[in-house]
């Protein structure tokens, strides 16, 4: 029964243009640490293990490189992100970094009218679906208190994790550190992401990690981006960690 309930699901994931593969097969390359960091956090993100085991990479390299800075995220959902980057620092015995976590923890805010996926679907068809009574919306809805409950499970040193609550178009720049080692981005929506850009790139030290979730699912993140390095004349290449998320250092 448990191998063709296996089938059922491989097959049905299949017709939906997915693949269903363990997390072991998509981490050969790992540490055994690292797997086990990227197993612990998989209950709390929706990423993909490939992103999980980048971001990963990515604090060793910021920390072995001695890269000044915060790490940031923005869009947290559960924290899943946040706690391999935390547990990474902790297992290098890097805990002086400051962590700053940007999100309403009221789930997704409205997208706007440049907010397509990438099959030109409005993302205002699923926003609509998944409001809730309240006003608010469960679409990657992570609430404050079980998030600070999450992260905090880390072990990783609380008085270095900044929760800033709100729509990043009203938090930032104000609430954001002057040095960043790893900023990343996850609200998926051409204004968010454009005025994430526009104030915390800048404050990307040189050789800092750049790491954008939405890239290749979400049209209006793509637009962002893409309008950003046009603007500034940025000599950036965009690896492809997977069909959705987009990697870069800053020169």
């Amino acid at each position: 029964m448990k191998d063709l309930i296996k089938k059922l699901v491989r097959r049905t994931a299949h017709g939906l243009g997915y693949e269903i593969v363990r997390l072991q097969d998509t981490m050969l390359d790992a540490t055994a640490e690292d797997r086990e960091i990227a197993t612990r956090v998989a209950p709390y993100t929706v990423t993909s293990a490939h992103a999980v085991q980048t971001l990963i990479a990515a604090v060793d390299y910021v920390v072995a490189r001695k890269i000044p800075g915060s790490v940031v995220e923005c869009g947290v959902g559960k924290g899943g992100s946040v706690m391999a980057a935390a547990l990474k620092l902790s297992a290098m015995g890097e805990q002086n970094r400051d962590i700053y976590l940007f999100d309403t923890f009221t789930g997704m805010t409205e997208p706007g009218d440049e907010d397509f996926s990438y099959r030109g679907e409005p993302a205002a068809q699923q926003y609509n679906r998944q409001q809730t009574d309240d006003g608010t919306t469960d679409w990657c809805h992570g609430p404050l208190d079980q998030v600070i409950k999450n992260v905090s499970s880390t072990g990783y040193d609380r008085e270095r994790l900044h929760y800033v609550e709100g729509k990043v178009e009203d938090t930032i720049p104000a609430h954001a550190p002057e040095q960043i080692a790893i900023l990343r981005l996850d609200t998926d929506w051409y204004q968010s992401t454009r005025h994430e850009l526009v104030h915390l790139y800048p404050r990307l030290s040189a050789g800092g990690v750049l790491i954008i979730d939405d890239y290749g699912y979400w049209q209006g993140a793509r637009k962002a981006v893409d309008e950003y390095i046009d603007e500034n004349d940025l000599k950036l290449f965009l690896h492809k960690i997977d069909h959705s998320s987009r990697i870069t250092v800053k020169i």
